[in-house]
Protein backbone atom coordinates (compact mmCIF):
# COMPACT_ATOMS: atom_id res chain seq x y z
CA UNK A 1 0.00 0.00 0.00
CA UNK A 2 2.90 2.31 -0.76
CA UNK A 3 0.63 4.67 -2.73
CA UNK A 4 -2.12 4.60 -0.11
CA UNK A 5 -2.95 7.63 1.98
CA UNK A 6 -2.23 7.23 5.69
CA UNK A 7 -5.13 8.07 8.01
CA UNK A 8 -4.00 8.72 11.58
CA UNK A 9 -7.05 7.72 13.56
CA UNK A 10 -8.55 6.60 16.85
CA UNK A 11 -11.38 4.03 16.74
CA UNK A 12 -13.73 5.97 19.04
CA UNK A 13 -13.34 9.29 17.22
CA UNK A 14 -16.31 10.25 15.06
CA UNK A 15 -14.20 12.88 13.33
CA UNK A 16 -11.68 10.21 12.35
CA UNK A 17 -14.38 7.72 11.43
CA UNK A 18 -16.02 10.03 8.89
CA UNK A 19 -12.71 10.21 7.02
CA UNK A 20 -12.13 6.46 7.10
CA UNK A 21 -15.74 5.82 6.05
CA UNK A 22 -15.49 8.15 3.10
CA UNK A 23 -12.16 6.72 1.95
CA UNK A 24 -13.57 3.21 2.14
CA UNK A 25 -16.85 3.92 0.32
CA UNK A 26 -15.10 6.08 -2.30
CA UNK A 27 -12.56 3.31 -2.94
CA UNK A 28 -9.56 5.46 -2.03
CA UNK A 29 -6.57 3.29 -1.11
CA UNK A 30 -5.69 3.99 2.50
CA UNK A 31 -3.94 2.68 5.56
CA UNK A 32 -5.29 3.40 9.04
CA UNK A 33 -2.65 4.33 11.61
CA UNK A 34 -3.84 3.93 15.19
CA UNK A 35 -3.01 6.85 17.48
CA UNK A 36 -3.09 5.87 21.14
CA UNK A 37 -5.08 8.77 22.59
CA UNK A 38 -5.44 7.27 26.10
CA UNK A 39 -1.63 7.08 26.30
CA UNK A 40 -1.32 10.69 25.12
CA UNK A 41 0.40 9.84 21.85
CA UNK A 42 -1.46 12.69 20.13
CA UNK A 43 0.21 15.22 22.44
CA UNK A 44 3.76 14.05 21.78
CA UNK A 45 6.28 14.07 18.97
CA UNK A 46 6.21 12.86 16.25
CA UNK A 47 2.41 13.26 16.02
CA UNK A 48 2.59 16.96 16.90
CA UNK A 49 4.79 17.43 13.85
CA UNK A 50 1.83 16.28 11.75
CA UNK A 51 -0.78 18.29 13.65
CA UNK A 52 0.41 20.88 16.20
CA UNK A 53 -3.15 20.96 17.57
CA UNK A 54 -2.73 17.38 18.75
CA UNK A 55 -5.99 16.10 17.27
CA UNK A 56 -7.07 13.22 15.03
CA UNK A 57 -7.66 12.71 12.20
CA UNK A 58 -4.62 13.58 10.15
CA UNK A 59 -3.86 12.26 6.68
CA UNK A 60 -0.58 11.92 4.85
CA UNK A 61 -0.84 11.80 1.08
CA UNK A 62 2.75 11.57 -0.03
CA UNK A 63 4.33 14.80 1.17
CA UNK A 64 0.94 16.43 1.78
CA UNK A 65 -0.29 16.51 5.38
CA UNK A 66 -3.82 17.67 6.21
CA UNK A 67 -5.73 17.79 9.47
CA UNK A 68 -9.34 18.68 10.34
CA UNK A 69 -11.87 16.10 9.21
CA UNK A 70 -13.90 18.41 6.96
CA UNK A 71 -10.80 19.78 5.24
CA UNK A 72 -9.69 16.19 4.70
CA UNK A 73 -13.04 15.14 3.21
CA UNK A 74 -12.96 18.02 0.73
CA UNK A 75 -9.33 17.35 -0.19
CA UNK A 76 -9.93 13.64 -0.78
CA UNK A 77 -13.04 14.26 -2.83
CA UNK A 78 -11.46 16.97 -4.95
CA UNK A 79 -8.40 14.85 -5.67
CA UNK A 80 -9.73 11.30 -5.80
CA UNK A 81 -13.54 11.21 -5.83
CA UNK A 82 -15.05 14.39 -7.29
CA UNK A 83 -18.43 12.76 -7.87
CA UNK A 84 -19.15 13.17 -4.15
CA UNK A 85 -19.25 16.96 -4.58
CA UNK A 86 -22.29 18.16 -6.56
CA UNK A 87 -21.61 19.98 -9.82
CA UNK A 88 -24.73 22.08 -9.31
CA UNK A 89 -23.72 25.23 -7.37
CA UNK A 90 -26.92 25.31 -5.35
CA UNK A 91 -26.51 21.67 -4.32
CA UNK A 92 -22.86 22.30 -3.48
CA UNK A 93 -23.95 25.19 -1.26
CA UNK A 94 -26.45 22.88 0.43
CA UNK A 95 -23.70 20.32 0.97
CA UNK A 96 -21.51 23.00 2.55
CA UNK A 97 -24.36 23.95 4.86
CA UNK A 98 -24.37 20.41 6.23
CA UNK A 99 -20.59 20.40 6.51
CA UNK A 100 -20.95 23.50 8.70
CA UNK A 101 -23.70 21.78 10.67
CA UNK A 102 -21.38 18.84 11.33
CA UNK A 103 -18.87 21.21 12.93
CA UNK A 104 -21.60 23.09 14.83
CA UNK A 105 -24.83 21.51 16.01
CA UNK A 106 -23.70 17.93 15.44
CA UNK A 107 -20.43 18.45 17.30
CA UNK A 108 -22.00 20.39 20.17
CA UNK A 109 -25.09 18.21 20.31
CA UNK A 110 -24.82 14.42 19.84
CA UNK A 111 -21.03 14.64 19.66
CA UNK A 112 -20.75 16.45 22.99
CA UNK A 113 -23.39 14.25 24.68
CA UNK A 114 -21.39 11.19 23.67
CA UNK A 115 -18.14 12.75 24.93
CA UNK A 116 -19.74 13.21 28.35
CA UNK A 117 -20.68 9.53 28.63
CA UNK A 118 -17.73 7.94 26.89
CA UNK A 119 -14.86 10.24 27.85
CA UNK A 120 -16.20 11.98 30.97
CA UNK A 121 -16.22 15.39 29.30
CA UNK A 122 -17.11 18.21 31.73
CA UNK A 123 -19.72 19.64 29.33
CA UNK A 124 -23.35 20.10 30.41
CA UNK A 125 -25.34 17.00 29.35
CA UNK A 126 -28.69 18.78 29.32
CA UNK A 127 -27.41 21.46 26.98
CA UNK A 128 -25.80 18.87 24.70
CA UNK A 129 -28.95 16.74 24.55
CA UNK A 130 -31.12 19.75 23.82
CA UNK A 131 -28.87 20.77 20.92
CA UNK A 132 -28.84 17.14 19.73
CA UNK A 133 -32.61 16.82 19.61
CA UNK A 134 -32.98 20.18 17.87
CA UNK A 135 -30.50 19.02 15.23
CA UNK A 136 -32.21 15.64 14.87
CA UNK A 137 -35.57 17.33 14.43
CA UNK A 138 -34.13 19.43 11.61
CA UNK A 139 -32.63 16.34 9.97
CA UNK A 140 -35.86 14.38 10.42
CA UNK A 141 -37.88 17.07 8.66
CA UNK A 142 -35.28 17.54 5.94
CA UNK A 143 -35.01 13.82 5.16
CA UNK A 144 -38.72 13.37 4.53
CA UNK A 145 -38.93 11.93 1.01
CA UNK A 146 -35.14 12.07 0.56
CA UNK A 147 -32.65 9.23 0.34
CA UNK A 148 -29.63 11.41 1.06
CA UNK A 149 -29.12 14.85 2.56
CA UNK A 150 -28.49 16.88 -0.59
CA UNK A 151 -29.55 15.09 -3.75
CA UNK A 152 -30.42 11.67 -5.11
CA UNK A 153 -26.74 10.78 -4.82
CA UNK A 154 -24.63 10.61 -1.71
CA UNK A 155 -22.34 13.59 -1.07
CA UNK A 156 -19.76 14.62 1.50
CA UNK A 157 -22.64 15.95 3.61
CA UNK A 158 -23.78 12.43 4.43
CA UNK A 159 -20.32 11.32 5.53
CA UNK A 160 -19.80 14.42 7.66
CA UNK A 161 -23.08 13.94 9.53
CA UNK A 162 -23.32 10.14 9.81
CA UNK A 163 -20.90 9.08 12.56
CA UNK A 164 -22.14 11.16 15.49
CA UNK A 165 -25.79 10.67 14.56
CA UNK A 166 -25.37 6.89 14.35
CA UNK A 167 -23.71 6.90 17.78
CA UNK A 168 -26.05 9.41 19.41
CA UNK A 169 -27.46 6.70 21.72
CA UNK A 170 -24.04 6.52 23.38
CA UNK A 171 -24.82 10.03 24.63
CA UNK A 172 -28.30 9.02 25.86
CA UNK A 173 -29.86 10.64 22.80
CA UNK A 174 -32.55 8.30 21.49
CA UNK A 175 -33.10 7.97 17.76
CA UNK A 176 -36.51 6.33 18.19
CA UNK A 177 -38.50 9.54 17.52
CA UNK A 178 -36.75 10.04 14.18
CA UNK A 179 -37.77 7.38 11.61
CA UNK A 180 -36.46 9.32 8.61
CA UNK A 181 -33.08 9.68 10.28
CA UNK A 182 -32.97 5.97 11.10
CA UNK A 183 -33.90 5.09 7.52
CA UNK A 184 -31.10 7.34 6.27
CA UNK A 185 -28.60 5.68 8.64
CA UNK A 186 -29.64 2.28 7.29
CA UNK A 187 -29.09 3.52 3.73
CA UNK A 188 -25.55 4.65 4.60
CA UNK A 189 -24.84 1.37 6.34
CA UNK A 190 -25.89 -0.53 3.22
CA UNK A 191 -23.32 1.16 1.01
CA UNK A 192 -20.56 -0.93 -0.53
CA UNK A 193 -17.41 -0.28 1.46
CA UNK A 194 -19.24 0.78 4.62
CA UNK A 195 -17.13 0.44 7.77
CA UNK A 196 -18.74 0.91 11.20
CA UNK A 197 -17.30 3.03 13.96
CA UNK A 198 -16.37 1.05 17.02
CA UNK A 199 -19.13 1.10 19.61
CA UNK A 200 -18.46 1.62 23.30
CA UNK A 201 -20.00 -0.16 26.26
CA UNK A 202 -22.20 2.90 26.69
CA UNK A 203 -25.44 2.90 24.72
CA UNK A 204 -24.87 0.92 21.52
CA UNK A 205 -22.91 -1.97 22.97
CA UNK A 206 -24.54 -2.12 26.41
Amino acid sequence: MSNAIRIHSFPLSGHAHRVQLFASVAGIAHEVIHVDLPAGEHKQAPFLELNPLGLVPVIEDGETVIHDSIAILIYLARKYAPSFIPENPQQEAEMNRFLAMSAGEISYGPGAARLINVFNSPADPDVAKNIAHNALTKLENHLGGRQFLVSDEITLADFAIYSYIAHAPEGDVSLEPYPNVRRWLTTIEGLKGFVPMQATKVGLAA
